[in-house]
């Protein structure tokens, strides 16, 4: 068989299949393959459990002084409960700044740990001379 005749048997395959019920077949098998993934996919969808943010249920601090936070009699760590972490709850500002953040807020990621001053509510931060960072969503 040389390729003049294998083109001639493509050409006449093609001819043959280049009918409207081949199309009709194909729309069929596709429609139902995506029904069944549809389906397939809304089935998993119903069995997940919603997403849930949680909150680290405690730390652990370590000292060598009783006198730093979190020590223990003895010098060892200890378990810290966590405090919630809440809109309106911990403010976190810069020494020689004046705006206050949210914790998760780009400007506050900014600020060195030596130069932060955390406040526990906004009304503390605007006692203490602070104004809300504008680009900061939910701060008034």
């Amino acid at each position: 068989m040389n390729i003049q005749e294998l083109t001639q048997k493509v050409k006449e395959l093609r001819d043959r299949l280049n009918t409207r019920e081949t199309y009709t077949v194909l729309l069929i098998l596709v429609v139902g393959f995506g029904s069944f993934g549809l389906g397939r996919l809304s089935k998993l969808q119903e069995g997940r459990e919603p997403v849930r943010i949680e909150q680290l249920t405690a730390s652990v601090v370590v000292s060598e002084s009783p006198l730093l936070r979190g020590a223990s009699e003895s010098g060892k760590a200890r378990v810290v409960p966590p405090e919630p972490l809440v809109a309106g709850g911990k403010i976190v500002a810069s020494k020689g700044g004046t705006k206050y953040h949210f914790p998760w807020c780009s400007g506050a990621q900014r600020i060195s740990e030596a130069n932060k001053v955390w406040f526990n509510s906004v009304e503390d931060a605007r006692k203490a001379g602070y104004t809300p960072a504008s680009n900061c969503k939910g701060l008034k």
